[in-house]
């Protein structure tokens, strides 16, 4: 065997190594901080180890909820972060078939409702919510900031713009989100998150108590 002949396998293992790598790095899942959406308090928190460690004002569809194509409804259960769209973009950037289109727009701007500032594009992981990322089925921003805390959005899960932004830095693709139809509050998280309170009357006796969500402000 010649040294050119060692010289190009070499090469040629080498080049597959570096590929292999390449794309072992590309299908890495970064799935970060977890998020849980309530559609009765019109709310999200985001979950670190199983505890909150923030919440914000939402908005899901005034359609209802459902996964029908073409139903604009927001679709229910666990659902995964598909793609992250828009970091580094200003807050109120338009975006237009996922792209910014050079546009910035304040918030409640009149006669405008497109989406802005991040996209955060979710794909159902059962068959309730199966068609969510043919649908489109993103949390992003609105403008339209003064409908955030009541149903009012066609599908999507909305948010404002400084919240949105917010929670893009916080969580990976393969995140889990999860869309509930009850209330966040009664909720049992890890004690070791912030917002928590504890049941029963004996709240500082040293018993064994039950994390609870509180909700109010965000943390």
């Amino acid at each position: 065997m010649t040294k050119r002949t060692l010289s190009s396998r070499a090469g040629t293992l080498l080049l597959g190594g570096l590929l292999c790598f390449l794309l072992s790095s590309c299908a890495k899942v970064l799935p970060g901080n977890e998020v849980i959406v309530s559609v009765r308090d019109q709310k999200m928190i985001v979950l670190k180890e199983g505890a909150p460690v923030k919440s914000y004002r939402i908005s899901t569809s005034k359609f209802g909820l459902g996964d029908k194509p073409g139903s604009m409804n927001t679709p229910l259960g666990t659902m995964r972060i598909a793609r992250k769209i828009g970091g580094g973009a200003p807050a109120g950037a338009v975006f237009k078939s996922r792209r910014p289109t050079g546009e910035i727009l304040r918030p409640n701007s009149p006669g405008r409702d497109p989406i802005v500032s991040r996209i955060i594009w979710l794909k159902g992981t059962e068959r309730r919510n199966r068609n969510a990322f043919r649908r489109y089925i993103y949390i992003h921003g609105t403008p339209e900031e003064r409908t955030i805390g009541r149903p009012a959005s066609y599908g999507c899960i909305r948010m404002k713009s400084r919240d949105v932004i917010d929670l893009y830095r916080r969580v990976g693709v393969g995140a889990e989100v999860r869309v509930i139809k009850g209330s966040l509050f009664g909720l049992q998280f890890s004690p070791a998150g912030e917002n928590l309170v504890q049941r029963g009357p004996e709240r500082d006796s040293g018993a064994s108590q039950t994390p609870v969500f509180r909700g109010g402000p965000s943390i």
